[in-house]
């Protein structure tokens, strides 16, 4: 499966968005949120790149003001066309909130979860066919 999960924490590692798509018990989606965090709030953002080994797979990773976006995906994914994706997922919640804050997800969560189960846009970015429509 390309994509494990897709994960949103902010700064402190509380997460604000999570989306599993692997069958995980609770135990192991804890400690996954907490190695994720551990993970990304200690790289250096400015010499070291978007993209750590994670558990035999690949954690594809951005921080956006004080909001972690993070996904992880298999070894063998195109982790450029992830990260992408995820900035696609940011431009999307800035259009719905001006600037897309972590209030914004805490308090309209379901704008935010439609539109990341809208998954159309990123299938499409990931078949290469992506055409801005006006």
């Amino acid at each position: 499966m390309p994509i494990q999960f897709i994960l949103v924490q902010n700064r402190q590692g509380k997460t604000r968005l999570a989306k599993w798509y692997v069958p995980l018990d609770d135990h192991d989606k804890l400690a996954i949120k907490e190695d994720v965090h551990k993970t990304t709030s200690q790289r250096d953002q400015r010499q070291q790149s978007n993209f750590v080994e994670f558990r035999n797979d690949m954690l594809v990773y951005r921080r956006y003001a004080g909001l972690f976006f993070c996904v992880c995906v298999s070894l063998t994914d195109n982790f450029l066309a992830s990260l992408e994706a995820m900035h696609l997922f940011v431009e999307v919640l800035d259009t719905f909130f001006g600037n897309v804050c972590e209030l914004d997800l805490v308090f309209n969560f379901y704008k935010v979860k439609s539109s990341r189960d809208n998954r159309g846009a990123c299938d499409e970015l990931e078949r290469g066919d992506w055409h801005f429509r006006h």
